[in-house]
């Protein structure tokens, strides 16, 4: 024992070994080690650089931040493409809102037409084929009002035509209507909102000026507002179709009748004979409204 003490003491691990214990364990491996000095050596380097070896790999990551965070930032402008389109910039809705033309009620029909064709105060003028202003007798006892402009009234600018126009245009023969002589219709909107989707408030309140004056011009003494939201928007309510319908209301002192929209009576037929029934109420109103004016009903316009 005191041999194998002077010859680790001579190799230099004697105060290593004494300070690491006394457990039993620890001798053997030192003396194990101290056969083998060199691949001790050689070990020892090889630790450092495991040791090292994963900084290497961070130096990427910075490198890859400042890239990817600036398209993150600022996406592309083409990604908003399939988006409903809503005005959610405030230098687009407040000021539009806030300066909205103060001469409209003053545009005769030429001028209010023209003031469409041209109108940019909301951002559905960017797709837009056509505006559609309206169509009809603009002297007529009768107005129709829809919603909005679908794919064929944007192609051809002209409110209600397709299947749906053709089963309006029915309904009103049934009624001697004709929206070539005694009935006037327009849309709450004239502009078609992207996919055929529904109006947003703020469109329709970017619009009502412009229907507004159509009424102060037409001068009906019956409304019929076809669809759900084209009741709402003139009502100003968020009831439903079955809640408005069978009643009389108002608009800007005109009697108001609701009833369902033509293409929606394409996909529940079931439902148009409800529809002829709250047409029978426009007919009705409008009798009472000629008999409270004192004139002869057959001496104007409007039909039976």
């Amino acid at each position: 024992m005191a041999l194998d003490e002077s010859v680790v003491e001579e190799l230099g691990f004697g105060p290593v070994w004494v300070r690491r214990g006394t457990a039993a364990a620890a001798p053997r491996e030192e003396e194990r080690q101290s056969d083998a000095p060199a691949a001790k050596a050689e070990e020892a380097p090889a630790a450092v650089e495991m040791r090292r070896e994963p900084k290497p790999a961070e130096p990427p990551k910075p490198a890859v931040q400042p890239v990817v965070q600036p398209e993150s930032d600022l996406p592309p402008l083409d990604a908003y493409d399939d988006l409903p389109w809503t005005d959610e910039a405030p230098v687009h809705v407040e000021p539009a809102i806030a300066d909205a033309p103060s001469d409209v009620h003053t545009l005769d029909w030429d001028a209010l037409a023209e003031r469409v064709a041209n109108c940019e105060r909301c951002r559905l003028c960017e797709r837009r084929t056509n505006t559609v202003f309206g169509v009809g007798d603009r002297e007529a006892d009768w107005m129709l009002i829809g919603e909005a402009p679908g794919e064929n009234e944007d192609k051809q600018g002209e409110p209600f035509v397709g299947q749906a126009g053709k089963l309006l245009d029915n309904m009103l023969r049934a009624l001697t209507l004709s929206r070539q002589s005694n009935v006037y219709i327009a849309n709450v909107i004239k502009c078609r909102p992207p996919g055929n989707r529904n109006p947003e408030p703020d469109e329709v309140a970017r619009c009502e000026p412009y229907l507004q004056r159509q009424v102060e011009l037409v001068k009906p003494k019956v409304i019929v507002a076809m669809g759900r939201f084209a009741a709402q928007s003139l009502l100003k309510n968020e009831a439903s179709i079955a809640s408005m319908r069978g009643r009389v209301h108002e608009y800007h002192g005109v009697p108001v009748i609701v009833t369902y929209h033509p293409a929606y009576l394409l996909r529940s037929l079931q439902d148009k004979s409800k529809a002829w029934a709250d047409l029978c109420l426009a007919r009705n109103t409008y009798r009472e409204a000629l008999a409270a004016l004192g004139v002869e009903q057959g001496a104007q316009k409007g039909g039976v």
